[in-house]
């Protein structure tokens, strides 16, 4: 098969969307990833999946740490902001919590320091180990993503 079949088949999956941080030389960096999931209770692990031309690889590589913002259905532009694909850079208010920047809007921070890393392909496997979770005490939607396109619950 060819990539753009592949490609359109991923698609048909609806994810939340997410935006992962780090703390890198003192700043706040951060990107866009969609492929994330919980693994394990016991101990509690995460995992995102990072390409290897992404320039978020080889930061989350050296800081051995990461946050995972959950989005919501309101911050499609964040999410496009993270994605690279705003012309113009537009400022982002971040929360520190423990050395971790986090999207203080966000459905959900999930904090994690990296316990261990696989190699599939041209991707690395992030497992994080969560060490701190905050959530926002008022409901909302989440922000999703479905055959190319932002979406939300109903839509």
């Amino acid at each position: 098969m060819d990539d753009r079949t592949f490609r359109n088949a991923m698609g048909k999956f609806a994810t939340g969307v997410t935006v992962v941080t780090t703390a890198f030389q003192g700043e706040a960096k951060g990107m866009t990833a969609n492929a994330f999931m919980s693994v394990s209770l016991d101990p509690k692990l995460v995992v995102v999946s990072i390409g290897h031309k992404a320039r978020m690889h080889d930061i989350v590589k050296q800081t051995g740490k990461f946050a995972v913002n959950i989005l919501r259905r309101d911050q499609e532009e964040l999410s496009r902001l993270f994605a690279g694909q705003l012309k113009e850079e537009r400022p982002v208010s971040f929360d520190w919590v423990n050395g971790h920047p986090i999207l203080p809007e966000a459905l959900a921070n999930i904090l994690c320091n990296v316990h261990s890393t696989y190699v599939a392909g041209d991707h690395t496997l992030y497992f994080g180990e969560v060490t701190d979770i905050l959530m926002k005490d008022e409901p909302g939607d989440p922000l999703l993503f479905f055959e190319g396109k932002y979406r939300s619950i109903g839509q």
